[in-house]
């Protein structure tokens, strides 16, 4: 498989999601500016729309959005336990939740924030609605160590991605204790830092 990433960008789900999964992967930087490809070539030839992350499988099909290609490799690799079975009560639980931080935090929320080009009064108006689904996630985790409760599953690691916006985005994640907690204990993870450091995002 090949996993093509952009390092810092949602992309970073996947990288680790890959490695929790113990799934042999290589490796495709792309230039999330212009769109160039580690080595030569352009990646829209890859994904049309420009955006990462894609996944080309070894026959060659090429998958896309997040939400669905985690759950494709948390099923490939069922002992990790990444996902719960599918057509479980607790699977519905988990593309719920995936489908909350997808639609509602990442592009409803972190997204907009990082466009030079919203002015500030609409940047406002999108930070606000990024609070409401942030304490969402917190008022979860007040009675659950993880989205699922006690379990770890890859929809835990979308938050481990997003949170570490917050800081280019100036938003503020002090009043959302448990979720720093979470964002701690998904960043120990050894499959966590060793993604984060084929990116350069290690110190």
């Amino acid at each position: 498989m090949k996993l093509y990433y952009s390092p810092g960008t949602s992309s970073l789900l996947l990288h680790i999601v890959l490695v929790e999964a113990g799934l042999p992967f290589d490796t495709v930087k792309i230039d999330d500016h212009t769109k160039a490809m580690d080595g030569v070539g352009d990646y829209r030839d890859v994904n049309p729309l420009g955006y990462v992350p894609a996944l080309q499988l070894d026959d060659g099909t090429v998958l896309k959005e997040c939400a669905a290609i985690v759950q494709y490799v948390a099923d490939a690799a069922p002992a990790k336990n990444l996902a719960p079975p599918n057509g479980t009560l607790e699977r519905t639980k988990l593309r719920s939740w995936l489908s909350f931080l997808s639609t509602e935090v990442h592009m409803g929320g972190f997204c907009p924030l990082f466009d030079p080009e919203v002015p500030d009064a609409v940047q406002s108006v999108f930070r606000r609605r990024l609070a409401t689904r942030l304490a969402h996630v917190e008022a979860h985790l007040t009675r659950n160590d993880y989205l699922l409760g006690q379990t770890f599953p890859v929809a835990d690691v979308y938050v481990f991605v997003m949170s570490n916006w917050a800081r280019s985005t100036k938003v503020d994640l002090s009043s959302y204790p448990r979720l720093l907690g979470l964002r701690r204990r998904v960043g120990a993870r050894p499959p966590v830092q060793a993604a984060m450091k084929v990116e350069g995002l290690t110190r």
